[in-house]
């Protein structure tokens, strides 16, 4: 299967009422999951890389995640993830992603714009698709940080998306990045989420997505983390936002919680062990079954 435009999985989903699941990597093991839970349910998937991926493991590792993605069975799209700048955007179009984000929501709506505009005119030359963000997310994730939230205002989510011509938006309805996503209930604003969708035609994304799954959570604190009070999205909210218009769902948190498990769990119980393919091996496979039942949730297993 050749590499695929994002905006290719996103408007087929969009047709066929479910989500493509957007998981982040940061090394093999990651990607590996990835790719062998998207292979085995048969499903399209957003392999990303954030800006501290790239930081992390150099364009090497975007070059591991194009290798991946260019000879499995299913559609994959490559994408990158908060893009912060326009430098950064254009390289990663260049190198050979198939979709980029561009990060401007922390910016006044008209600079927003204009840098979404910039990118899109770069990306759409050589056939790559632009995801922008308005409205901020709480939390912070690698160079993204906001103090607080600033829900997307649908009459301006709808003047954005005309004035640059971006083929999804992700918008703010109340969740976070990072563990701790809400303090009291877990409750995402899904009216007004209905109000975005009535107003804005393409795609919309979910960022700050990850269930943050108890049982993820007791795994790694039974062998020694320190993870207390974390709450995620209930899945039961995801579906219902695929169903105003969501159409791709960004996971990170949970994959980190699930190899942080498995290599605690298996330093523990093998002290003597020093291979790190023998370490890490269960954790590719922990990862692997938390993106399978992801996938699930959102519906786009057979959609491959």
């Amino acid at each position: 299967m050749v590499l695929v435009p994002g905006k290719v999985l996103l408007q087929k989903a969009q047709r066929g009422g479910y989500a493509v699941g957007a998981f982040n990597t940061n090394n093999l093991e990651i990607t590996k999951a990835i790719i062998a839970a998207a292979v085995e349910t048969d499903s399209p998937v957003f392999l990303q890389l954030s800006s501290g991926a790239l930081k992390y493991g150099g364009f090497e590792l975007a070059g591991l995640a194009l290798a991946f993605a260019k000879k499995v069975p299913v559609p994959v799209a490559v994408h990158l993830d908060h893009g912060p700048s326009f430098e950064l955007a254009r390289e990663c179009v260049n190198f050979g992603f198939s979709s980029v984000m561009i990060d401007g929501s922390a910016l006044p709506f008209a600079q927003n714009v204009s840098l979404t505009k910039r990118v899109v005119t770069v990306a759409h030359i050589k056939g790559v698709s632009v995801e922008a963000e308005l409205g901020q997310l709480k939390g912070r994730e690698d160079d993204v940080f906001a103090a607080k939230h600033t829900y997307t205002e649908p009459l301006a989510a709808a003047k954005f998306v005309r004035l640059t011509n971006v083929g999804s938006l992700a918008v703010a309805i109340g969740t976070s990045h990072g563990a701790y996503k809400f303090k009291g209930a877990q409750k995402i604003d899904l009216g007004l989420l209905r109000e975005i969708s009535e107003v804005v035609s393409i795609p919309l994304v979910l960022h700050g997505a990850s269930s943050v799954h108890s049982s993820l959570v007791a795994a790694a604190n039974r062998y020694g983390a320190k993870i207390s009070n974390a709450k995620g999205v209930p899945e039961s909210q995801i579906k219902k936002a695929i169903k105003l218009g969501v159409c791709k769902v960004n996971e990170d948190t949970d994959l980190r919680l699930a190899f942080t498990a498995a290599v605690r769990k298996f330093l523990a119980e093998n002290p003597s062990a020093y291979d790190p393919r023998e370490i890490l091996s269960p954790a590719t496979e922990a990862m692997k079954e938390v993106i399978i039942r992801r996938i699930k949730v959102l519906g786009s297993d057979g959609k491959a």
